[in-house]
């Protein structure tokens, strides 16, 4: 996620687009969780589908469901993200940030609401969940902390 300056089309004086950078790629990092989840808990695991309160069949409904909106939304911030580029107003700092963000927003909101709150599912079935829990909703604080971390660097570096 670099860039390697303004392109031919980028007004002269253009400056890199920082909340939109970290926004982008925070779409960006929130579909790749969701497919990291979607591919590896969902089909290779078999530990749960996205919808596991109902049939196996609307289970896999729910799997393809969450599968074409994970799709959705990373054609379309990868396509943000290339036009950040072809403009020259990446803020790769910023971007790095906004991956982080976006990976551990879709980690703890997966955790804490679609586990615990609308109990659409549980990380696995038939033993203690605890730990799995534990080490899900960690693994999504240590994400958002990355990227809040490197989010205060890239602002830093940008103020003058």
């Amino acid at each position: 996620m670099t860039t390697n300056g303004p392109s031919p089309s980028t007004p002269p004086g253009a400056r890199p687009l920082a909340r939109r950078s970290l926004a982008v790629c925070a779409l960006i990092g929130a579909a790749v969780m969701a497919a990291v989840d979607e591919i590896v808990f969902h089909q290779i695991l078999r530990w749960h589908h996205f919808y596991d309160r109902s049939t196996p069949g609307i289970g896999l409904l729910s799997d393809g469901l969450l599968h074409t909106g994970e799709l959705l939304a990373l054609v379309a911030g990868l396509t943000l993200y290339a036009d950040l580029r072809r403009r020259g107003v990446l803020a790769p700092a910023h971007a790095v940030a906004g991956l982080f963000l976006g990976l551990g927003a879709f980690q703890l909101f997966d955790g804490v609401v679609d586990h615990k709150l609308l109990r659409l599912h549980q990380i696995r079935y038939g033993v203690d969940v605890t730990p799995y829990d534990w080490a899900w909703n960690i693994a999504g604080v240590l994400l958002l902390l990355a990227g809040a971390v490197l989010t205060v660097r890239a602002d830093r570096r940008r103020t003058p």
